[in-house]
């Protein structure tokens, strides 16, 4: 059951690229960032009302709300990291290499939670990490070099830096409370340091200037956040964080359908024979 929710995950982190990209087009990222995450912390408080889970509060034990507020965190940095990325370059350059975290996740889980890796799956996160690297031209990072400023590419790595340790973290924290209560609780500690970081850069003032239509897209992305986060961490609390992480990044294959109906980026063919690794190493670490 855990890898139909693990599949839920994917398809509406997918769905949250797109349409947290039409949403920041104006919009400064930092400030979108800040309102999806209201729209997520309602929606995730929403589902803990449903499922009348809230009652386990005072049950949650010292460490697990520890880690939870530490996996905030770092979703916190990861989210500003990656839609600063989104704003600045190709959604389909940034994607894949947020989704890298996939590797560092396996290792991290490896290391830290015991999970146990044969050599079919040291295979298939080579392959991962062989499609991430094609996807990835070497413009891209000159270009940013030379204009000696950190471009999208710095901060797509941020990105996925911070989110395998959120899926470290949100695996210890969530294994002692309900996946939905300890999502919610998850959320308001992204909801602080985000608007913590709006009020740090002065940033505000923009958010009353924010034009109408991308606020209906940045909060509709912030419910398909919401979605996604609660399949993710359903999945994490059922199955093994080494599994469970690769098939979310499958998003990457939503997300580089979407990017060319909605904005038209195409992939050259060596970014397509990247995104055909990456898709078979992290199919084959589902199955494997």
């Amino acid at each position: 059951m855990w890898i139909l929710y693990a599949v839920g995950s994917a398809l509406f982190a997918g769905l949250t690229s797109i349409l947290a990209k039409c949403g920041i087009r104006k919009t400064d990222s930092t400030v979108a960032t800040a309102v999806r995450t209201v729209v997520i912390l309602l929606f995730s408080w929403m589902i803990v009302w449903i499922v009348g889970s809230q009652n386990q509060i005072s049950q949650i034990s010292g460490k697990t709300l520890l880690f939870l507020i530490l996996s905030g965190a770092a979703t916190g940095a990861s989210w500003l990291c990656y839609f600063k990325a989104l704003q600045l370059g190709n959604i389909n350059k940034v994607v894949p290499i947020d989704k890298s975290s996939t590797v560092l996740t396996i290792l991290l889980a490896l290391i830290f939670l015991g999970e146990g890796i044969s050599f079919q799956k040291a295979l298939a996160v080579l392959a991962i990490a062989a499609g991430i690297f094609l996807m990835i031209e070497k413009k891209d990072v000159t270009g940013q070099e030379k204009k000696g400023k950190a471009g999208w590419m710095v901060y797509a790595v941020g990105s996925a830096f911070f989110a395998s340790l959120t899926a470290i973290l949100g695996k210890i924290g969530i294994t002692g409370v309900e996946s939905n209560l300890g999502t919610a609780i998850r959320t308001a500690v992204v909801l602080v340091m985000a608007w913590g970081m709006v009020f740090v850069t002065g940033k505000q003032h923009e958010i009353k200037h924010i034009d109408r239509k991308e606020l209906g897209f940045i909060c509709l992305s912030g419910i398909a956040t919401g979605a996604s986060w609660l399949c993710y961490y359903r999945a994490l609390q059922e199955g093994p964080a080494s599994v469970v992480a690769p098939i979310d990044k499958l998003s990457v294959l939503v997300t580089v359908a979407f990017s060319y109906l909605v904005f038209k980026e195409k992939l050259n063919r060596k970014s397509l024979a990247g995104l055909a690794l990456l898709t078979a190493g992290t199919v084959a670490m589902a199955v494997l």
